[in-house]
C-alpha cells in the first residue's frame, strides 16, 4: 500500500467542510510538524522546539487541534466563494495575516530557542500553507473565483 492516494484530492462532501478541513488540517499539520522536526535534527537538537514549547504531546496536541480549525475555516471560506467570488480576496488577507502573526510568534520563539524558531515554526509554516493551497487548488477552482472576483470590482 503506498500513500499516494493522499496527494490525490479531492473532496467527498462538498457541502460540508469538516472532512475536507479535517483532511487538510492533517496533512498540513503533519507537514509542519515533520519540517520542525527536521529542523531540530538538522541544527543537532532533536525535539527541541517540541519540549520548549510545552513538550512533544502537548505540542502535538494543540498543533493538529490549531491546524484542523484553521483548515476547517479556510475550506468553509472557499465554499463560500461558490457563491460569493469576492469572498477569495477576505481569505487571501486573513492567510497572509495568519503568516505574519506565525512570523511574529517565531521572532518571540527566536529570544529561546533561537534561530531555529525561524527555520522550523515559521518555514514550516509556509510550507505547509503552500501545501493546504496547492491541494485546495485541486479541488475547487480557485482561480476561477479570484477572475469572477476581479470583474465583480
Amino acid at each position: 500500500m503506498n500513500a499516494s492516494h493522499i496527494l490525490d484530492y479531492q473532496p467527498q462532501h462538498r457541502n460540508y467542510p469538516l472532512p475536507e478541513g479535517l483532511r487538510l488540517g492533517l496533512i498540513a499539520g503533519t507537514a509542519t510538524w515533520l519540517w520542525i522536526a527536521l529542523v531540530d535534527i538538522a541544527f543537532g537538537q532533536p525535539f527541541h522546539t517540541f519540549e520548549l514549547l510545552g513538550g512533544i504531546v502537548a505540542y502535538t496536541a494543540v498543533h493538529y487541534l490549531l491546524n484542523i480549525v484553521c483548515w476547517v475555516a479556510v475550506v468553509a471560506a472557499v465554499r463560500g466563494a461558490d457563491r460569493t467570488p469576492s469572498a477569495v480576496f477576505g481569505l487571501i488577507f486573513c492567510l497572509i495575516i495568519l503568516e505574519v502573526a506565525v512570523a511574529m510568534i517565531a521572532n518571540l520563539l527566536a529570544e529561546h530557542i533561537g534561530s531555529v524558531a525561524w527555520v522550523g515554526i515559521f518555514g514550516g509554516s509556509l510550507i505547509a500553507s503552500a501545501i493546504g493551497i496547492v491541494l485546495l487548488a485541486r479541488a475547487h477552482p480557485l482561480v476561477q473565483y479570484l477572475h469572477v472576483a476581479e470583474e465583480e470590482m
